[in-house]
């Protein structure tokens, strides 16, 4: 398994960042080759992805989810071996550190090379400058979930 983490510091209080991370729904506007995400229930998520070519589908189980603090994940099924926690941070009223640890199994060559290549950790800085962006620009998030799943 390969290990990446990365995090950033968004302008907006730990509520908002964690709220907008719960709409998974949304995560195609701000990561890179995630096509489509469907909350099948309040634990269920189902992926489409297409990075450089490599389409996967996938379906995630949250098995940890504690409001302005947490949410991990597992895969449970499909073309996609991963699991990770986000974290959020509060470092003052407006400002909020993201961490995002994630551990994946590279199938096939061209996902090898590619996380020998560094993809995969350029690919997450990526997306969490473009989440910074998007939320960021919107100053409130797009809806929040605000169950626990212990």
């Amino acid at each position: 398994m390969t290990q990446v983490e990365e995090s950033i510091e968004v302008g907006v209080p730990v509520h908002t960042a964690y709220n907008q991370w719960t709409q998974f729904e949304t995560f195609p506007e701000f990561m890179d080759g995630v096509e489509r995400v469907e909350q099948r229930s309040d634990t269920l998520t189902h992926w489409v992805t297409d990075v450089n070519g490599v389409q996967r589908e996938f379906d995630a189980e949250i098995t940890e989810q504690i409001p302005d603090e947490r949410v991990a994940w597992t895969t449970v099924s499909g073309e996609a071996r991963q699991s990770g926690v986000v974290t959020f941070h509060r470092l003052d009223d407006e400002h909020t550190k993201v961490m995002l640890q994630m551990a994946f199994e590279p199938e096939g060559l061209a996902e090898t090379v590619g996380d020998k290549l560094g993809f995969v950790k350029r690919q997450t800085k990526g997306d969490l400058e473009r989440f910074k962006k998007f939320i960021e620009e919107r100053g409130l998030e797009t809806g929040g979930w605000r169950g626990a799943v212990v």
